[in-house]
Formats: structure tokens, C-alpha cells, sequence
């Protein structure tokens, strides 16, 4: 199948506005998706609320759009009921780690067999441009007006924290890494995490100076090196990408059916 073959056509043009990064995220989710050779009913995405859980109106694969912070509690659900699916759950600042937090690092613990997509934009962008638990320490945003006084979570450290199986970072800039890194994560067998960095020219870039898309961009490849490189040897600073953690553990689905198969024997 080509990449056309995997979107809703009639849904477009696209409700992001110009110069948002998830448009680039959708194109290397998609070209990840075409290179596995995946049929469209093999794929369930489940989103929540906000501007990256737009994404799910517009591939062409079974779709659940649902409650805020929620998204992992619904792809839980519909993986537990239909195991043999692949499920590709994108979020945002929120829906990961603010109201969805609890979900996400319980969904990492158990490893279920989810692919999580955190689009990180570092501001809440559908709702006016609130500062998220992305933001950073020193940031502007519409609710801080004066700075942002909250430290920022590290997806990749929580992750690992949490027991994900399968953590990566990656940016928009560097798009084919991305649709490298997202094949490689649905398909592996567990709880798998995929932070994109991404840019909000609307609300981050304009409240705090940052310039346009290409600026932001230009900048999300200047404060990132990939996993080892001696460039964060002389800069620690430097954010790293690539993947962090790929390991084999035993997968929640199958476990669950392990414990059926125990009880029915004991009935029988």
C-alpha cells in the first residue's frame, strides 16, 4: 500500500496550523507504517484531547478519539480485547503526563504492548497556550505571564523509570530518524515510548521568542546529538536521540493469558 493509501483525504486540509509539527510527525508515522507493508485493519490508533490527538482524524485505520488524559486507559482496554492489533497511541503534553500521567507510567510498568507517541510542543496549544509539565523552568506562557516556575519531566528518564520496554527520542527535524524509530517501536513487543520533539510557533514560539517553524526547528538540531556522540561529551547540555532502551520482557497480554489458561485448568 502507498501512504495516500492510509488517510482520510476528505479530511483535509488539516486543522494545525502553519508551521506545526505534528503535520511532520503524521508523514513519518505514515512512511513507517507503509514500510512494515501493515494492512489498515491490523491498526487501532487510540488519541485523547488536544492538538496532537487530532492526528487520529486523519489516518485511515480504526480509530478511537476519546477523553482527555485517557488515551492509554482506551488502548489498554482494546488491546487486552483484541491482543493480535497493533495499537499506536499519539499524545500530547497532557494526555501523556499531566492528567494522563498516572495511566502512562502504570501502562510502562505492566508493558502492554502499546506504541506511545509523545508529541512534545511544550505548551498546551489547542486551549490558548498554558504552560504543560513540557514547558521548562523560565518559560512563557499565556498562565505565566511572568515565567514558568515548574521543572520539566524528562519523557525519556520517566520512561525508563516507569520500565518501559522500548524508549526513544527524536525531533521533526530529523524526520527520517523519526519513521525509523517509530517502525522499530511498533513493532517491538511491549510498552514502547516515542518522544517527539516538536514545534508550537503559535503560542511557545511567539511567547517566548523563539521565531518561526524553521527557527524552532533549526534549534531542535542544534540542542540535540545522537546516543554517545562526542559532541555531549564536550556539551552535556546537549539533549540526546535515538533509542535508549530496547529489551525483550515478558508482555502483559501474553502473561494474561497465561494466567486464563492456569485457571481454566484448575476448573476443568
Amino acid at each position: 500500500m502507498a501512504v495516500k493509501d492510509y488517510i482520510r483525504e476528505r479530511f483535509f486540509p488539516h486543522m494545525w496550523c502553519p508551521g506545526c509539527g505534528h503535520g511532520i510527525v503524521l508523514n513519518s508515522l505514515l512512511r513507517a507504517v507503509e514500510r512494515l507493508g501493515m494492512s489498515k485493519n491490523e491498526i487501532v490508533m487510540v488519541s485523547g484531547i488536544g492538538c496532537s490527538s487530532r492526528i487520529s482524524g486523519y489516518v485511515d485505520f480504526h480509530t478511537l478519539h476519546t477523553i482527555h488524559g485517557r488515551a492509554l486507559a482506551f488502548a489498554t482496554g482494546v488491546k487486552l480485547g483484541q491482543p493480535e492489533l497493533n495499537i499506536i497511541v499519539p499524545m500530547g503534553d497532557g494526555d501523556a503526563l499531566s492528567i494522563g500521567g498516572n495511566h502512562f507510567i502504570h501502562a510502562a510498568r505492566r508493558n502492554i504492548d502499546l506504541t506511545a507517541i509523545v508529541m512534545n510542543n511544550r505548551i498546551y496549544g489547542m486551549t490558548g497556550g498554558q504552560y504543560s509539565p513540557l514547558s521548562g523552568y523560565g518559560t512563557m506562557a499565556t498562565t505565566a505571564p511572568y515565567s514558568n516556575i515548574d521543572q520539566d519531566f524528562d519523557v525519556v528518564d520517566l520512561s525508563i523509570a516507569a520500565g518501559a520496554a522500548f524508549v526513544a527520542r527524536t525531533t521533526v527535524y530529523h524526520a527520517k530518524q523519526m519513521a525509523d524509530i517509530l517502525m522499530k517501536a511498533i513493532i517491538h513487543e511491549g510498552f514502547s515510548v516515542v518522544e517527539v520533539m516538536t514545534q508550537c510557533p503559535t503560542y511557545f514560539g511567539r511567547k517566548n521568542r523563539a521565531g518561526d517553524a524553521v527557527d524552532m526547528m533549526e534549534h531542535m538540531k542544534e540542542i540535540t546529538t545522537p546516543i554517545g556522540s562526542k559532541a555531549k561529551e564536550k556539551n552535556p547540555d546537549l539533549l540526546e536521540r535515538g533509542i535508549f532502551v530496547q529489551k525483550e520482557i515478558p508482555e502483559y497480554c501474553q502473561e494474561y493469558e497465561r494466567i486464563i489458561e492456569r485457571a481454566q485448568a484448575d476448573v476443568s
